[in-house]
Order: structure tokens, then sequence, then C-alpha cells
């Protein structure tokens, strides 16, 4: 089943409506059929209002469901044995910051069983949503070397939409050498490159007007060119009457940037909130979720909140929804759990699920990437989660 996201917003909220609230709608056109908004026809209360969108809005059919921003990594994987740490001075489960010439020579000494794959956060989300059979484009920046053609060529591969244009004579295509010793254990080793050198020029109108959804990662916004970006791409997508969304991505990103991540929120600059629960709890510097919640109901129409094995919730002003997580044989690697998540939570809301359905699809698509190493998913998850009785199972929902 392809998925084909024709659904329209709220001129008021910007948030997709589904197959039975469109009808009380008296400004929205009639859509083409949605497999996954058929499927899940259920009446439920307005979205939240957020700030109008730009007069003159043209709300032409979506070319993509989901359009991700954010660090266009390769990652590199390879086994090795302790003493290889040692040698090269590492400690063992740290994620360590280099620079170009460290990267070039430990790429050298690492392994010749190694594995490449494009990566980084948003980029897992956009792959995500294409193996959902989703429509997925990503921005992100790469130089015009090797690993920058693979970077592109695999992201291809996974049936991502990929344009940006490469740099030349600058950075070289950033990379993280993740070296795996027989425990399990992970020690990264992260050239951020030229990933860091995504600027305003990057970002076309008429690609983020395509998307229903344009979604951005926090760890993008350390470089000040990528904030301004971020911002200009945010303005394109409510010029054309899209939604936008944003993760916290990670407790230290919000510890450095939490004033400017609750304006974005506070200010209508983004829709939709994804977060885990130690991200949200830090946003608030509280140690009470419910206190959490109750100011996140306050700033956001909505968000998605991870608990890790205790599943997820959605939130909105006068709704809370929250779904347990989907067993698992075996848990091998959780790296890419939050990634997946938000590929199934946004494909789900760009195609006018509610928000506990969206939840659901989420949690589906975090449980297969988290029964294997690396953060892409290995089984098709349009397969997966139709295996799992994702499209007609009762929902597991806690109100």
């Amino acid at each position: 089943m392809s998925l084909h996201a024709c659904q329209p917003f709220c001129q008021q909220c910007r948030i997709p409506f589904d197959c039975a609230s469109r009808a009380s709608c008296p400004v929205l056109p009639e859509p083409a059929a949605n497999a996954w908004a058929e499927l899940f026809v259920t009446p439920k209360s307005p979205a939240p209002q957020s700030p109008q969108v730009a007069k003159g809005a043209t709300m032409t059919k979506p070319r993509f469901d989901v359009l991700t921003i954010g660090n266009a990594i390769v990652d590199i994987i390879a086994p090795i044995s302790p003493g290889f740490l040692e040698r090269e001075g590492m400690q063992k489960g740290i994620m360590h910051l280099i620079d170009e010439s460290r990267a070039e020579s430990l790429y050298a000494k690492m392994p010749l069983q190694k594995q490449q794959i494009s990566g980084g956060s948003a980029a897992n989300t956009a792959a995500g949503v294409a193996s959902l059979g989703g429509r997925a484009a990503f921005v992100g920046k790469v130089n015009d070397d090797v690993l920058g053609d693979f970077f592109a060529n695999d992201l291809a591969a996974a049936g991502v939409h990929y344009q940006t244009q490469r740099l030349r004579n600058g950075e070289a295509t950033a990379r993280s050498m993740i070296l795996i010793t027989p425990d399990g254990e992970r020690t990264m080793n992260t050239y951020l490159g030229a990933c860091h050198q995504l600027t305003e020029a990057d970002i076309d109108e008429h690609q983020i007007g395509a998307a229903t959804i344009t979604f951005m990662e926090g760890f993008l916004w350390d470089p000040p060119e990528a904030k301004k970006a971020f911002l200009k791409a945010a303005h394109y997508a409510h010029k054309h009457g899209r939604t936008v969304a944003f993760t916290l991505s990670d407790p230290f990103c919000v510890s450095r940037y939490r004033n400017e991540f609750l304006e974005l929120i506070r200010s209508g600059t983004v829709d939709v909130l994804l977060a885990n629960i130690h991200e949200l709890l830090s946003l608030y510097q509280t140690g009470d979720l419910r206190d959490a919640v109750r100011q996140l109901k306050e700033n956001v129409p909505l968000a998605a909140v991870t608990m890790g094995s205790d599943g997820a919730m959605a939130v909105r002003r006068n709704e809370e929804v929250s779904i347990s997580a989907y067993p698992v044989a075996k848990v091998v690697d959780v790296t890419g759990a939050g990634d997946l998540f938000a590929s199934g939570f946004l494909l789900g809301i760009s195609t006018g699920l509610d928000p506990a359905k969206a939840l659901r699809l989420g949690c589906s698509s975090a449980s297969e990437v988290i029964t294997h190493i690396g953060a892409r998913p290995e089984a098709n998850l349009e397969i997966y989660v139709k295996r799992q009785g994702i499209l007609d199972a009762p929902l597991p929902l806690a109100l």
C-alpha cells in the first residue's frame, strides 16, 4: 500500500483534518482518497488554534508527506577489539567530537569489514517515512566528495528525495565512526564538517511549500546560519499553509538553547513538538512530568513525548492520550528509536490520523529499529506495521 497525502489543513491551526472532521470546515476542498485516513476515520475535537496562515497561502496538493532538515552524516560502523580503543586513547561508550585530520586517520585504521550508511537524526526519520510508504524529502549539507556521493546515493536508494546543493572547496562530508566492542558497547567519533554549513540559500520555497510537514532536529541548532535556515523554512511552510515540526533531540541541546526552544514553540513557529521525557523535563526545568505536560499544553498545539519502555503520549490543549510500547523479543540497539518514532508519528499526522493512532504508528516503527544494530529499519516498515496489526488491532491506549 502506498501512502498519498492530499490532506488539507485548518486555516486557523495548520493541523491536518481527518476525513471525519473535514466535512464541518467550509474552507477546505474535497481531498483525494487517503489510504491511512480511510482506515482510521474517527471524529475528534478541533485542533487547538495557533497563529494564522499567511494571507494568500496556497493549498496546493503536497508532493511530500514529510520533509526533514538536519545534519547530513555518514555513519561508519565497525566491530573492533577492546585493545583498539586503548591504542587510540578513546574512552569506551563515549561520543568524541573530532576534527577532519583525526577523522581521516581513524577511518584509515578501522577494520575493512565496516558498514557505511547515510545517517543523521533527521535523515533517519526521512528514511523511515519512505520505508512506511510515505513520500519523504531531506535537506542537509554534504561536500562534493566521495562520502558526499555515498550519502546522496544511499539516501536515494532508501526512497528519499534529496537535492541540497553540495559544498565545494570547504569542509569534508560529516561522518560518525561507530566502534562496537564485543559486549555491544558503541564508542562514537564524530566529525561534523560540511553538515554545519547549511544556510538560508539551501532552503527552497517551492520544496518546503510542497511538504505537508517540515521537520527539523534540535541537533542543527548550534550553527547560527542553520538557525536562520530553519526559520526561513518555517516561514515558507506557514506561507503555504503547511505544518512545522521540531524535535528537541537531546537534553544537552535543551540545556544550551532552552530559552530559544521555548520561544520557538511559544511564538507559533513550531506547530508540533517531539521530545523524550528527559528532554521535556529539562525544557521546563522540573522533575514533575505532570507539571511539564501542563506547561506543554499551554505552549504548542500538538506534542508527542516518548517514554522508553513505557510507550509514548500525545498532548494537545484539550486532550492527552498515552499508548504502551510494542514489546520485542530482545532490545539490541536503541540508537534510532526516537528517529523512527518520529517517522511514524509525523507520517500519521500528515495523512490525517488522530494523535492516538499516529502514536501507534510511531511506536511500531520504533519497535523494529531497536531489534538490530543501526538507526535505519532493516525490514520494510510498511509490511512490518501490517504484520503487527497496526491497521486493525485494538488501540492499547491509557487515557
